[in-house]
């Protein structure tokens, strides 16, 4: 699944999962009895862009995807478990559900997907050099999260205070506020997520 701006390709063939993203996206708006309007204000996104999320004519971004799901209550592994099937107990490298947003230079995959009942997930990310990705607010405020740094450096803001971290330093703590990821290059950077719900 690949997250753009941009339309789909001149092929018309669209990723199956954004396809359900799509409809997902929708469908949460309309469980909620929430207009374009409505979702737009809450959100901070403009309308069109939502309009056009929902009806599948682009695939959401990063940070597209961490303001809706903020709004909607879920990490953005719920989200995506939800519209690509019950995660098995075990899921091998090649079976991980990978997002990327190519314009923001962010990969993800998820190594361990959400599952009704469990709190804690796993995820996998890459920023290439010189990406920087932001968010608002946590999609859900108080959650738990340890930053693993695998390789190269990441630089992360968590509210008002910075760490600067090389391979193998991890930090953890509970997300109230904005977050912001940023490699300084020269290289890539490549880091495990843990995510714990309170």
């Amino acid at each position: 699944m690949r997250g753009t701006d941009e339309e789909a390709g001149n092929d018309g063939e669209r990723d199956p999962v954004d396809t359900r993203l799509a409809g997902r996206l929708a469908e949460l708006r309309a469980e909620r009895g929430w207009s374009l309007d409505e979702l737009s204000r809450r959100s901070g996104v403009s309308r069109s862009t939502l309009s056009r999320s929902e009806r599948g004519e682009i695939s959401p971004t990063t940070a597209l995807l961490g303001k809706l799901c903020a709004v909607y209550g879920r990490t953005m592994s719920h989200l995506l478990s939800e519209v690509e099937g019950e995660p098995a107990q075990v899921v091998r490298a090649a079976g991980q559900s990978v997002w990327t947003d190519d314009a923001a230079g962010f990969v993800r995959r998820s190594v361990s997907p959400p599952h009704a009942g469990l709190r804690a997930e796993v995820v996998e990310a890459r920023l290439a050099a010189g990406a920087d990705v932001s968010y608002e607010r946590p999609p859900v405020p108080g959650m738990e999260q340890h930053i693993w740094v695998l390789d190269g450096t990441l630089v992360l803001t968590v509210g008002d205070r910075t760490h600067e971290l090389r391979a193998g330093d991890c930090v953890r703590f509970r997300l109230w506020g904005p977050t912001r990821f940023r490699c300084p290059g020269p290289d890539p950077v490549r880091y495990a997520v843990v995510v714990v719900l309170p």
